[in-house]
């Protein structure tokens, strides 16, 4: 298992540098994205982040000009081609670590844009790893974004805490303090519910019902009063 690279603090009185530097995550992203060697050099084209994991496409040039010739990739047209890499980061305790991973290895975080995917150069085996990570973002960006009031039908049925299960759900919120979190009434019961988005993967609009307002909540809080 590849372990994490990381940059310790230095001294008290260069700390506020330090942070303004080593744990400025897009200015560290890139720095590893731009490299040059004898015969290529790497530069960043876009970087994207999704909770705490970066992702970055990044293209290979040949220094004199001639194209890339690569066993992964097919070279685009202008010689170059684009790779996607993986970073995994964390801030713990005055350190800024990360673990980065080249999409051709297989990563398991998958929640790359669709804009950043479709930079990546083609991928002459279609059966790689690379083309299995690809297609498992391009799975998590169709899930979509329900409103409040939809109707869903799940894809297969979700198994709760108590031993039952749901499959129909009404898209509503609850609120904690100023915030307004998304939750789901359950069809048959009446109980709201938490999903995760990948739980949402597959599923099925039966209806659909905006409005400011969350109609489903206020009936399921009358019920109660």
């Amino acid at each position: 298992e590849q372990k994490w690279t990381t940059f310790a603090p230095p001294a008290p009185a260069k700390y506020r540098r330090y942070r303004g530097l080593i744990c400025n995550r897009p200015i560290q992203i890139a720095r590893l994205c731009t490299f040059e060697g004898e015969r290529r050099k790497t530069e960043l084209v876009k970087a994207c982040k999704v909770g705490s994991t970066w992702y970055a496409a990044a293209r290979v040039t040949n220094l004199d000009g001639t194209p890339v010739e690569d066993a992964t990739y097919v070279t685009d047209a202008d010689g170059s081609i684009t790779l996607g890499a993986v970073f995994l980061t964390r801030y713990d305790d005055g350190c800024w670590g990360y673990k980065d991973m080249e999409e051709s290895a297989g990563p398991n975080e998958s929640r790359a844009p669709i804009g950043l995917i479709e930079l990546l150069s083609d991928l002459k085996d279609p059966d790689s790893y690379a083309q299995d990570w690809r297609q498992r973002c391009r799975d998590w960006a169709s899930i979509p974004d329900y409103e409040e009031g939809d109707k869903i039908r799940l894809a297969t049925p979700v198994t709760l805490t108590d031993g039952s299960t749901c499959q129909i759900v009404t898209a509503t919120h609850y609120r904690r303090g100023r915030q307004k979190r998304r939750c789901y009434r359950i069809e048959e019961t009446g109980g709201l519910v938490r999903l995760s988005k990948a739980t949402l993967a597959g599923s099925e609009l039966l209806s659909s019902a905006k409005g400011a307002a969350s109609p489903v909540l206020a009936e399921f809080l009358a019920r109660r009063n």
